[in-house]
């Protein structure tokens, strides 16, 4: 079913991607990396909501819900989009004493509905996130090459590096800080409610 909505929007001219395989693919998400020409995604095409986050063009670092049954007009850009599955969201409870991942200092909320939050971040060199307790799962699209050091409540530290346009899911119920390890980053994150 994921693959529907790529398969459909080729074979109408909409859209142009690389490779027909989602970046993700499990229960509650499917994400594609995708480069827009002109055209819309037809309603009628698709089983599921979209998130879609703009990594290029005139709304780079913006995102948007397109509720089943309505069209798209992408434009010219680069973009994450989400089909959201109707299976619900994980609930974890947060029972380590941190607070959640979101909100944060110097976080930005694009925008929130009943489905999702997206937020945008931005790390800071020297300047640790809070510990915090990830209480949901969340996709992060890394807008620019970044490599954090994860450090947990025990100390455990570990280098993560990603690259520009890098898609992730992660699963909620853990709990650590992150701290660029060098040069910038940043990204835009979805959680699921």
């Amino acid at each position: 079913m994921g693959s529907k909505l790529v398969l459909a929007a080729l074979t109408c001219g909409v859209l142009y991607a690389q490779d027909l395989k989602p970046a993700i693919d499990n229960e509650h998400v499917t994400v594609w990396d995708v480069t827009w020409t002109k055209g819309v995604i037809n309603p009628a095409e698709r089983d599921h909501d979209l998130v879609v986050m703009w990594l290029t063009g005139p709304h780079a670092g913006t995102a948007g819900f397109i509720a089943k049954g309505s069209q798209l007009k992408p434009g010219a850009a680069r973009s994450v989009i989400i089909e959201l599955k109707d299976v619900p969201a994980a609930r974890y409870v947060n029972k380590t004493g941190y607070p959640p991942a979101f909100p944060r200092p110097h976080v930005k909320k694009l925008f929130e509905n009943e489905r999702v939050v997206v937020w945008s971040y931005r790390w800071n060199p020297g300047e640790p996130t809070p510990m915090h307790f990830h209480d949901k799962d969340v996709v992060v699209v890394y807008r620019e090459d970044t490599a954090l050091v994860s450090t947990t409540p025990e100390g455990v530290k570990k280098l993560n590096q990603y690259k520009a346009f890098d898609v992730r899911f992660n699963k909620g119920n853990r709990t650590h800080t992150e701290l660029l390890d060098h040069g910038s980053g940043s990204a835009m994150m979805m959680e699921l409610k």
